[in-house]
């Protein structure tokens, strides 16, 4: 993604010192298209706090406008010594998928970030082990990239918010050669019901580690209450990742111990990439669960390179799980352009 460097200054090192400087990054992307989902209006979604079932039904048609502008705004610093400060503020303004409307633009919480040499610190709106672990995505599906390989997993874990205000956590992360380890820490409030609120810790560690081609990555978080009786939920997980020529693929497998029968069980799924030349991609995804209410998701898609950072995008898919009255199908297509 290119960065446009929107002001900066330049100390002037001593003798024996190195220059630093400082300014301003804004990068981001737009895209636009149509998104289709079979039955919008009627959906029914599965939440998994307490195991309750709510419907939304807001009148809307299966097709809508989909959008997306997103602007990263990223101030920076770097001492003499080679200390870089970071900190960094997302503009977002999404389309209303339950209404079809626009929505409007707005700024998210903020991250600051410290890095040293293979040292990292992020402190504020932060991503946690999971949200930042090798190939937990995949290779996901469409111009929202509405599927992916882990939509079987329910726990709530740390993630940055584009957004929202975010958790307001820490994440820590070292590399050193081949090995990269992570963590993350925060605070949040649980409703375990009859009215009550309980501050729980939640953690997460991982571990990945490269060699030639292939990528490894495990981690492992619980969110711990410290009240009895009420739930101690945890998610591990496990990825491998590789690229062979033009064609990439991912496995991935969970344990997603939520404590909720709907949700509680082993997730799964894979997805591949292939190049077909000609500035075309070919992708494909598929993600499970054994629990009743774990989504089951299968999708095809397509990138078309336009060149200049701007490309054709678009899938098809359907969701399913064991308590849906019927399969649902999604698709979208449209236009983003990086900048």
């Amino acid at each position: 993604m290119k960065k446009v460097l929107f002001a900066s200054t330049a100390l002037i090192a001593t003798a024996g010192m190195a220059a630093a400087e400082s300014g301003v990054n804004l990068s981001g992307y737009g895209r636009f298209g149509i998104g289709y989902v079979e039955d919008r209006s009627i959906l029914t979604t599965t939440t998994t706090t307490g195991g309750a079932v709510n419907v939304n039904n807001p009148q809307t048609d299966d097709a809508i406008l989909v959008s997306r502008f997103r602007l990263n705004i990223d101030g920076f610093t770097e001492t003499d010594g080679g200390v870089r400060f970071e900190g960094r503020v997302r503009l977002q303004a999404d389309e209303d998928s339950g209404t079809g409307e626009a929505n409007s633009a707005g700024l998210n919480g903020a991250r600051f970030s410290v890095i040293y040499g293979g040292l990292r610190v992020d402190a504020g709106n932060v991503a946690g082990s999971f949200d930042n672990l090798a190939n937990y995505y995949g290779n996901e599906v469409g111009l929202e990239l509405f599927a992916g390989q882990y939509s079987g997993v329910n726990y709530d874990f740390l993630a940055y918010s584009s957004t929202g205000s975010g958790a307001n956590a820490v994440f820590f992360q070292y590399a050193v050669g081949d090995f990269a380890f992570g963590a993350s820490y925060d605070q949040r409030t649980l409703f375990p019901g009859g009215g009550t609120t309980v501050d729980a810790d939640r953690w997460d560690v991982s571990a990945t580690y490269t060699f030639n081609n292939i990528t490894a990555a495990i981690a492992y978080g619980q969110t711990d209450s410290g009240v009895a009786g009420v739930s101690d939920p945890s998610l591990t997980v496990l990825t491998l990742g590789g690229e062979w020529g033009d064609f990439g693929g991912t496995l991935f497998v969970a344990d997603d111990a939520t404590e909720v029968a709907l949700t509680d069980g082993t997730a799964w799924g894979l997805s591949a990439s292939y190049n077909l030349g000609a500035a075309t991609t070919l992708l494909f995804t598929y993600g499970d669960g054994n629990a009743d209410a774990d989504l089951q998701q299968v999708a095809l898609g397509a990138i078309y390179d336009l060149g200049g950072g701007a490309s054709l995008r678009g899938g098809i898919g359907v969701n399913d799980c064991d308590i849906c009255t019927d399969s649902s199908i999604v698709a979208d297509f449209g236009a983003q352009f990086n900048f």
